[in-house]
């Protein structure tokens, strides 16, 4: 995927081999461990072992951004139990690729790969400043504010 000529051209990949699954967990610490304040021991969980993580990496090999999705009975806590919905989570984007279009290009990187998997919606659960960025991709909020590792967030879902 390429942008604009000044906008280093990035891919974005599903993480398989463990350097790509480490440069997804990097980012996570950059983005909510150092910039957001998440206690680190709440970051990573066991759902990291069983999900499908995503990697927006820049041609030079820098990585980007990050996302995950759960299904099965790992977003079952999350999307209200519903086998056939997916929850997109963890979706970090390094300070210096924001406004590349890489978090949009990560949500679409996930979809695919719910779709793959027979899933027919995605929910997520948004901090509040980023509602709109997921409104703009589709993504319906609903439910209360909540608040998630001390942030305020709303549930939101796209049927794929």
């Amino acid at each position: 995927m390429s942008g604009p000529s000044h906008v280093p051209a990035y891919e974005v990949r599903i993480a398989e081999d463990p350097a790509d699954r480490e440069a997804c967990f990097a980012v996570r610490k950059d983005v909510f461990v150092a910039e957001q304040h998440v206690p680190e021991d709440i970051e990573y969980d066991v759902y990291d072992a069983v999900a499908v993580h995503v990697l927006a990496v820049r041609e030079d090999g820098v990585p980007l951004g990050t996302g995950r999705l759960l299904h099965g009975e790992a977003a079952a806590a999350k999307t209200g139990g519903e086998a056939a919905v997916g929850s997109l989570g963890r979706l970090a984007v390094t300070a210096a690729a924001r406004g590349l279009g890489v978090g949009a290009a990560l949500v679409r990187a996930i979809e695919e790969a719910a779709r793959a998997r027979g899933l027919t919606a995605v929910d997520l659960h948004a901090q509040t400043h980023a509602l709109g960025f997921y409104e703009r991709l589709g993504y319906e909020a609903y439910g209360p504010e909540f608040p998630d590792a001390g942030i305020p967030h709303r549930a939101m879902r796209r049927v794929l």
